[in-house]
């Protein structure tokens, strides 16, 4: 109840909870509020039809938001549409991406910590080389890597030879998002840094000094002990990097590395309008506002929730 306090006299932490149970609820909502017209074959993005311009159509009844134009013949994208589809995409990217960076993290950091010695020295060498090795890179690397084992002509990737039938096995490789496997295998070393230093304190105290003179094992030391203690700083560190996650995201799917972000989709179809006639930015103001909002508010709202929890969960907080 302490830490609820606290967290509640801050308006910043009740706005930051505000802002992201906002998008919780667009994204669990996003079948009422814009229905898909094929569910078979969805997409995030809504080809809107009947409308005769080459040029991006302002909000109406029709489409709340307005179009962005393509520039291919007169076919036009729904901004609303795209939206809110892309809230709930781009929840369950940063969501999927951060817990498991942060698991991966809290288990390397927590095992390392409590082997001590040359073994957690080791560890966290291969921490610190991971930390050196750019994201960017990783991504490219994962990218070409599966592009290229999807069009591999290899007969152990189709079932079917003949006839050329994906086997399960070349659907699953092509199932996977390079981007996210990227940033899950290069983004956990601070969690791990930081569970280490934790461990390697908490080691020291009483309770895990009784538990291991009780006979007690060493993966009901690190799973029972340890990692319950050593969470709430990662529980900060991740509600901050949900939004971080989004946000990545959609910057390399705009700049066309990797990623299949509905924002950063939306905002590369777009660019071509951000400057109207004349040099006038705000000529077709829907076609980028909204989404650019979209991810800023993203982000705040993570961070500042973020800020929240250090204060629901630090106990030195006033």
């Amino acid at each position: 109840m302490r830490g609820a306090r606290r967290f509640l006299i801050h308006w910043q932490n009740i706005l930051g909870l505000a802002i992201v149970g906002f998008f919780v609820l667009v994204a669990l909502a996003a079948p009422r509020l814009a229905p898909p017209p094929d569910p078979a074959h969805f997409s995030p993005f809504l080809v809107v039809k009947g409308l005769k311009s080459q040029l991006p159509v302002p909000p109406s009844s029709q489409t709340l938001l307005g179009t962005v134009a393509t520039g291919v013949g007169q076919a036009q994208l729904d901004v609303f549409y795209t939206l809110v589809w892309g809230t709930r995409s781009a929840l369950i990217f940063g969501l999927v991406v951060t817990f498991s960076t942060a698991l991966i993290g809290l288990v390397v950091g927590a095992v390392s910590g409590y082997l001590g010695g040359s073994a957690n020295a080791v560890m966290m060498r291969i921490t610190d080389a991971f930390l050196a090795f750019p994201v960017i890179a990783a991504v490219v690397l994962f990218q070409q890597f599966i592009g290229n084992l999807v069009s591999m002509p290899d007969e152990l990737l189709t079932a079917n030879p003949v006839i050329n039938t994906p086997s399960p096995l070349m659907l699953w490789i092509a199932g996977i998002n390079p981007l996210m496997l990227a940033l899950i295998l290069f983004s956990w070393m601070t969690y791990a840094r930081l569970t280490n230093t934790i461990v390697l304190r908490l080691k020291q105290t009483d309770f895990v000094q009784a538990a291991q003179a009780l006979g007690a094992g060493s993966s009901r030391i690190v799973f029972r002990h340890l990692l319950p203690n050593s969470v709430s700083p990662s529980i900060v560190l991740a509600a901050r990097d949900v939004g971080g996650m989004v946000i990545l995201e959609a910057t390399f799917t705009f700049i066309g590395i990797a990623g299949n972000s509905a924002w950063g989709g939306l905002l590369t179809t777009a660019r071509r309008w951000v400057i109207g006639p004349g040099g006038n930015v705000l000529t077709f103001w829907w076609v980028f506002l909204p989404v650019t909002l979209a991810l800023v508010f993203f982000g705040i709202g993570f961070s500042l929730l973020g800020d929240g929890l250090n204060d629901w969960l630090n106990p030195r907080q006033t």
